[in-house]
């Protein structure tokens, strides 16, 4: 029986200032130093919101989470905040007590300024393993507003996130139900390198003023998280500050599960995707998915054996439709698999079906022009059950070598 569609989603503008109660902006401390116009660079992001509400969190599985997260899970966590503080240009990771030390002296000196702030919350990204520039930080404090009104302070936020992206990443949807009562997700998210989550991603705020039930919040953020954020590998690293964030303040008060679950999922799934797109150095967003695994388990391990594969992904920036890569990893990542069952696509594009060789000079030409595509999907089943998975990854070529071994400087 055909569930009806009991709502509709939609853009708009706004980012992540886009629900009621929300407002962010970026401004500059110095930490990046100046464009080439002379003027500073965005690198310091805020996120303020009307009335304080609990922050519902995913932070990353490395076991050096850094200061941001230590702190968050030592003074912040279960309780209500009405404002997030970002900094770039330095993690605050493998930084020790001092790390968190820093954040606390940085947050007094900001509650000092300004007030109105409740438990305020630190994350940072950057270079790990150099002390927080606390001076340069504080001296931004004089530029934050509370409510910034300008129309493109939410831009200037997303960009001021950013670190070896290469354009910035937000989005924002009304979901409108069927009675005519609306209410709306925002979000932005940075990230290019340094990326193959298992909770979250590099840093990602998502706001809402739907009335989600508090004890929900977190369960629907990593459900939407299992197919989205921890579905992407750009080169296999996890970062040591990966964070998800999702505030809801039911201003709207409007709820409907269903509908808040797609938006979410969509939210974050163009924000992953995007994440993707921008991999250090990356040309091609490509889909690996896996059918036919023995059960769900074995189609994540598969696919994301392909995201991950060096060979894979190098091939993929060349445009050489080289099935016996895919192959080879597939039958080395300790899932069940046969070659006799086993089913290889490329950009829609039969090469190897149960045993046969499928790949003729024809078949190669056709799949080679498939990978000339931006985006484009490897697809394989393996024909030995119902598991499936898709996960999300890209091409790796000479510009990731080069942006990854000048970072610091």
């Amino acid at each position: 029986m055909k569930t009806l569609k009991t709502f509709e989603i939609f853009p708009i503008k706004g980012g992540i200032s886009a629900p009621k109660g929300f407002w962010a902006d970026g401004i500059s401390a110095g930490l990046k130093g100046k464009d080439s116009n002379g003027l500073e660079r965005l690198d310091v992001a805020f996120i303020s919101m009307e009335p304080p509400c609990i922050a519902h969190t995913l932070f990353t599985a490395n076991k050096f989470q850094a200061a941001p997260i230590k702190h968050f899970k030592q003074y912040i966590e279960g309780k209500s905040s009405n404002f997030v503080l970002i900094n770039t240009k330095n993690a605050n990771a493998l930084t020790g007590k001092e790390g968190v030390k820093d954040i606390c002296e940085l947050l007094k000196t900001l509650q000092a300024m300004h007030p109105f702030i409740q438990n305020p919350i630190m994350c940072s990204t950057g270079v790990i393993g150099t002390p927080l520039p606390k001076e340069k930080i504080a001296h931004s404090f004089s530029k934050i507003t509370p409510k910034p009104q300008d129309q493109d302070a939410h831009t200037r936020a997303a960009q001021a996130i950013m670190t070896t992206d290469s354009f910035h990443k937000e989005i924002a949807l009304a979901i409108k139900l069927n009675d005519g009562r609306v209410f709306h997700i925002g979000a932005m998210a940075k990230g290019a390198g340094m990326i193959e989550p298992s909770l979250a991603t590099m840093l990602c705020f998502i706001t809402t003023d739907a009335q989600v039930p508090q004890e929900k919040a977190k369960e629907l953020l990593k459900q939407c998280a299992h197919s989205t954020f921890n579905a992407i590998s750009v080169d296999g690293d996890t970062s040591t500050n990966d964070t998800i964030m999702l505030f809801a303040n039911g201003e709207s008060g409007v709820y409907d599960e269903r509908a808040f679950v797609e938006g979410l999922k969509m939210v974050m799934h163009k924000l992953a995707t995007d994440i993707v797109r921008d991999g250090e150095g990356a040309s091609k967003l490509v889909a690996f998915e896996v059918r036919g695994a023995k059960d769900e388990a074995e189609a994540i391990k598969a696919a994301k054996a392909l995201s991950n594969s060096l060979l894979v992904k190098t091939a993929i920036f060349g445009g050489d439709p080289n099935w016996g890569r895919i192959a080879s990893t597939i039958g080395s990542c300790g899932v069940s698999a046969d070659e006799e069952s086993l089913k290889i696509s490329i950009g829609g594009v039969v090469v190897y079906e149960e045993g046969k060789i499928l790949f003729d000079t024809q078949t190669e030409k056709k799949a080679a022009a498939m990978m000339q595509n931006d985006s484009f999907a490897i697809e394989c089943d393996l024909g030995q059950g119902e598991g499936r998975f898709r996960t999300y990854g890209c091409d790796l070529g000479h510009r990731y070598v080069t942006i990854n071994a000048d970072y610091r400087s």
